[in-house]
């Protein structure tokens, strides 16, 4: 009842400023990950505002809401087989400077809450980022920078590096880490895009588990490739579907210091998703 509650607040203060704003979407995607033993499928859902202060400042916030949960197949994790759904509310702020017409700055901070079922203040963490971007030329530009993230399956601090740029008018590029993307239009209506992503989460426990009475959270993490189209339906509404590949897998079961107890050794997994997108 408490996650209900919450959700809806989250979601029902955004929308008293979107009038006053300059770019706004929300979307809602469903993903699923098949491993040989576990299926992790997934609900998002998100609300993106953005308002230009001046000439040289934007806000933007970002509003998340994601429900994971995690079928076992039968008689495989006996143990584990109660750590099947888990929540998290995440909220992004960022600020970005334009310095000149080749130079930019953002810093970013992102308070998150991984829960199972239970909310609690120990539930909460502050990730963020600080980010330069620079112009070298008419087609190529550099993005430099460091971000506290779950991309290793806790929060941790990680260089960000990447080189993105236009290949022609119909083409782009990113090359970088964690992310990298080429993207591809044919016309107005539809986009393709081939990535490759380091990501990952973790969830707070309500409580500990058999034979690991230690046990604080889940973890995971890995390396995706996915191919991704995306279709405008009309002005205002978008589709994608997405289908790729999950490399170096890892779901451990870990204390409160990041410490790995187990290792549930799910392996590599094909992944799909399809999503839905307002944009006005």
């Amino acid at each position: 009842m408490k996650t209900k509650v919450l959700v809806w607040l989250v979601f029902f203060v955004c929308p008293f400023s979107i009038q006053a704003q300059e770019k706004f979407y929300a979307d809602f995607n469903l993903n699923t990950e098949t491993t040989k033993e576990i299926n992790f499928n997934e609900a998002n859902t998100g609300i993106f505002i953005s308002k230009k202060i001046d000439d040289k400042n934007e806000i933007t916030n970002t509003t998340e809401y994601t429900n994971l949960k995690i079928k076992y197949e039968a008689g495989t994790y006996n143990y584990f087989e109660n750590l099947n759904q888990f929540n998290r509310i995440q909220n992004k702020f960022e600020i970005s400077h334009t310095v000149s017409d080749a130079t930019k700055f953002s810093l970013s901070v992102t308070p998150t809450i991984n829960f199972q079922q239970n909310l609690g203040f120990s539930d909460v963490s502050v990730l963020g980022s600080f980010q330069f971007y620079q112009k070298l030329n008419s087609k190529l530009a550099l993005n430099i920078g460091m971000e506290r993230s779950t991309v290793f399956g806790s929060p941790k601090f990680i260089p960000i590096l990447s080189f993105s740029g236009k290949i022609n008018n119909q083409s782009s590029l990113l090359i970088g880490f964690p992310d990298s993307k080429i993207e591809y239009s044919n016309n107005e209506r539809n986009k393709f895009s081939m990535s490759n992503s380091f990501n990952g989460s973790f969830y707070n426990l309500d409580e500990s588990v058999a034979m690991y009475d230690t046990a604080a959270k889940i973890s995971s993490h890995q390396m995706t490739t996915s191919f991704e189209y995306q279709r405008n339906m009309d002005t205002n509404w978008f589709i994608n579907f997405k289908g790729g590949y999950d490399f170096d897998k890892k779901y451990n079961l870990l204390d409160e210091n990041n410490h790995k107890l187990y290792d549930f050794n799910t392996g590599n997994g094909y992944i799909f998703s399809i999503g839905i997108k307002y944009k006005q």
